[in-house]
């Protein structure tokens, strides 16, 4: 990261969390209702993931599950789902992660345990926790699990930037976390999105720089 080093928004990676946003396989590109470019960057998101666990960083899968018909829907989807439309329904293939995401021998997303507000267990320092919205703090125990984590900064990655990453960026910087964009494993990213949220303290950085970072070297461009 280049320019004058600001106290009060670097990140500090020994206290940090991957947080991934909707990297589930309802959501890949080659799905009939999924997000361009977000296939084309499971492999960084995989990289994220296997350095975070490696450090003993907690990681946090930050999900979005539509019931069948659209009940707890976004209003701008509610109409695509009242259709008939199933999109990452509750135990359905098309909710779980995408491979390789979690690590080896996760349970998959359980559905009912993770609307009901409780973070899934997916492993040592690895959970799921279900969103009823855009953000990832809106309506969920996150911020709790973080507190109860020790985590001062957020690594955010996953689908898509204009919606739910964005929206969840928001959130954590109005809850004074130290925030970090993995600016190559994020779908729909354009310079205009990069310079907008760094103008709200956001850190963009690369995978290989966060990589560096959080496994005890310093963090590149």
């Amino acid at each position: 990261m280049s320019g004058v080093r600001d106290p009060y928004t670097e990140p500090h990676f020994e206290s940090s969390a991957l947080i991934t946003i909707d990297v589930q396989r309802d959501f890949l590109s080659e799905a009939p209702y999924g997000i361009p470019g977000t296939s084309e960057v499971l492999p960084q998101l995989r990289e994220l993931a296997k350095a975070f666990r490696e450090a003993g960083r907690p990681v946090v899968h930050v999900v979005r599950l539509y019931e069948v018909g659209g009940g707890n829907a976004e209003p701008v989807r509610r109409r695509l789902l009242e259709s008939g439309v199933e999109l990452a329904a509750p135990g359905s293939e098309g909710s779980w992660l995408a491979e390789g995401i979690a690590q080896e021998g996760a349970p998959e997303v359980d559905g009912e345990m993770v609307t009901s507000g409780v973070p899934q267990v997916l492993g040592p320092g690895e959970y799921a926790v279900f969103k009823p919205r855009w953000g990832a703090f809106y309506g969920t125990s996150l911020q709790e699990l973080l507190t109860e984590l020790k985590v001062d900064t957020l690594v955010f990655a996953g689908c898509n930037l204009p919606n739910c990453p964005r929206a969840s960026i928001i959130q954590a910087c109005e809850r004074d976390y130290r925030v970090v964009l993995a600016s190559d494993a994020v779908s729909r990213v354009s310079e205009q999105g990069l310079e907008e949220i760094a103008g709200l303290g956001v850190h963009p950085l690369g995978t290989a720089g966060i990589v560096a970072a959080v496994t005890g070297g310093s963090a590149a461009e």
